[in-house]
């Protein structure tokens, strides 16, 4: 069941990979919107076009580069984030670097956020592999993040 709001952010997809994964997201009606290069600059809130957001002024020298794919969800939430989740494993669209927008993380730049989900990715990937030492600040990042979903799913229970 589609629910009001929902809308998918992609970056630094492939030609390929973006008609695969937009394919995906229009069966499911789920409007898509592919981000630019230098989208890294601005906040998430201003990307997905939230109220009270507005554009940041470029630094036309600014470098990043996140080589990685990225998926930003946003209003998709409990049973419909399963179903999301369950159809790109069903179509082998794997997209290591996904996030589900919070009232938090509207604020941070895009940038900030591909950079939190490489240091979250790189935990996840030293734990499965039995490390015992993860990067600096990461049990704190994560900590953190999860009780902002913790408390985000609280508010969608109320």
């Amino acid at each position: 069941m589609k629910s009001a709001g929902e809308k998918i952010l992609l970056y630094q997809f492939s030609e390929e990979r973006l008609t695969a994964v937009k394919a995906v997201f229009k069966q499911m009606n789920i409007p898509t919107h592919v981000l630019r290069p230098d989208a890294f600059q601005h906040k998430i809130g201003y990307l997905l076009g939230l109220r009270g957001f507005g554009p940041t002024t470029f630094d036309k020298d600014a470098k990043f580069s996140f080589p990685h794919e990225v998926m930003v969800m946003h209003n998709i939430k409990k049973k419909r984030l399963d179903e999301v989740l369950q159809v790109l494993r069903d179509n082998d669209l794997k997209i290591p670097y996904k996030a589900v927008v919070t009232p938090f993380n509207t604020l941070w730049t895009l940038e900030r956020l591909c950079e939190t989900m490489e240091k979250e990715h790189a935990y996840m990937m030293a734990r499965s592999e039995n490390k015992a030492v993860a990067p600096a600040n990461t049990h704190e990042l994560l900590d953190a993040n999860e009780r902002e979903m913790e408390n985000s799913q609280e508010d969608d229970d109320e």
